[in-house]
């Protein structure tokens, strides 16, 4: 009889260890695909606000080629030739911004960077300072 007793204990702890591992199975199952479903979501998200940026980079350089234009058109007489330089290299950037994506652009920056490493950091510099100043107001 305590033999009997002791077989049921035993019985009793297998299936209730094999309860707790497949619950513990179950809960490991749905964390994976929730992990996964936050990981779907965030690779979603991080695809839209990139092919959001893309557009407002193409809308900027749109911007920019219609500005061009804008200033050829209404450009005073004696301004007229610094006024076209002007607008050409406004063009130029339009255009470089509506043809080339985000890593290219790094790239060439990249690129430029390392070439001109002292102009480089004075334009940072120079940039972060017309910031500061804006930003302080």
């Amino acid at each position: 009889m305590a033999n009997s007793r002791i077989e049921n204990v035993k019985d009793q702890a297998r299936e209730t260890a094999t309860a707790a591992g497949q619950t513990f199975q179950e809960a490991k199952g749905a964390a994976k695909e929730a992990v996964s479903n936050l990981g779907q979501q965030a690779r979603e998200m991080a695809t839209r606000a990139g092919d959001r940026a893309e557009e407002t980079m193409h809308s900027v350089g749109q911007g920019m080629s219609s500005l061009a234009g804008t200033l050829r058109q209404n450009a005073p007489a004696p301004l007229a030739g610094a006024a076209g330089t002007v607008a050409e290299q406004l063009d130029a950037g339009g255009r470089y911004l509506r043809e080339h994506h985000f890593g290219e652009i790094g790239h060439d920056l990249t690129n430029v960077v390392r070439k001109y490493p002292i102009p480089a950091i004075l334009c940072v510099f120079g940039i972060g300072f017309v910031l500061g100043g804006a930003l302080r107001r």
